[in-house]
């Protein structure tokens, strides 16, 4: 972006719109606690304002956008799609928003300083966000167009399995050939920390990641090192969302 600013793609509207709203919460707290713990990205204080951000207020105002703006364009394809871009801009610009409201009330920065300068980057970044997210949502669907119509359970099951495999293999690929490349500059939220000084309020992290930074100690090259780490974080997200959704779906009777 231009001013020196990334942004870097939330996915809480993808995953509302693939996956459904409450999956999607699930996914995007196993995502920010991994990243969290393994990556000391994020910190650990600041963990709950993240996943409330970012988990619930990105992923339910994705949802409830995707929802009424589907409907007014009568659930066809292309109207589902202008539903996904809106949804994943507004999802954007709303944790945006929250954050602001916790910058404020926290006494970090005052909520008129603070709030129009997260808003106003992440419109921007929320044009992104729309952009990506609408893509990706078309060339699933596309490839399984079942999701966006009723099926059985067992034949809904048996495409849930292929979509898992496949975003897996998708993760794994983004993972080793676009993570290592990814922009450095600093994202929203760290230019807005910058431009108003408050970015040096920030402690040390007290918990050591094993990973921290996206790189894996020990490995030389940066690009291998962060592709590596791209790697283990997409199978522990991958294997601890698997397993809370094993936790949390019902047994079926016998």
């Amino acid at each position: 972006m231009a001013g020196g600013t990334s942004g870097h793609l939330i996915g809480g509207a993808l995953a509302a719109v693939l996956l459904g709203p409450s999956a999607a919460v699930i996914v995007l707290c196993s995502v920010l606690v991994l990243q969290c713990f393994l990556f000391a990205d994020g910190g650990i204080t600041a963990l709950g304002a993240n996943l409330f951000n970012m988990a619930i207020v990105s992923v339910v105002m994705a949802g409830v956008v995707y929802r009424l703006v589907g409907r007014a364009f009568r659930g066809t394809f292309r109207g589902r799609l202008a539903a996904t871009a809106f949804a994943a801009w507004v999802s954007t610009v709303a944790a945006s928003v929250a954050c602001a409201g916790e910058l404020a009330f926290s006494k970090t920065v005052p909520w008129r300083v603070v709030f129009p300068a997260m808003v106003g980057v992440h419109t921007l970044i929320g044009l992104g966000e729309a952009l990506i997210t609408t893509l990706i949502v078309a060339a699933v669907v596309r490839l399984r167009p079942e999701l966006w119509t009723d099926v059985p359970e067992s034949s809904s099951w048996a495409a849930a399995t292929d979509l898992v495999v496949g975003g897996l293999l998708t993760a794994l690929g983004l993972a080793i050939f676009v993570a290592p490349f990814a922009c450095g500059w600093p994202d929203g939220l760290e230019k807005v920390a910058d431009a108003f000084g408050f970015d040096r309020a920030a402690v040390s992290g007290w918990i050591p990641a094993p990973w921290p930074d996206y790189t894996v100690p020990g490995v030389p090259s940066v690009v291998l090192s962060t592709a590596f780490a791209g790697v283990l974080g997409t199978l522990a997200a991958f294997g601890l969302a698997y397993g809370l959704a094993r936790f949390l779906t019902p047994l079926e009777k016998k």
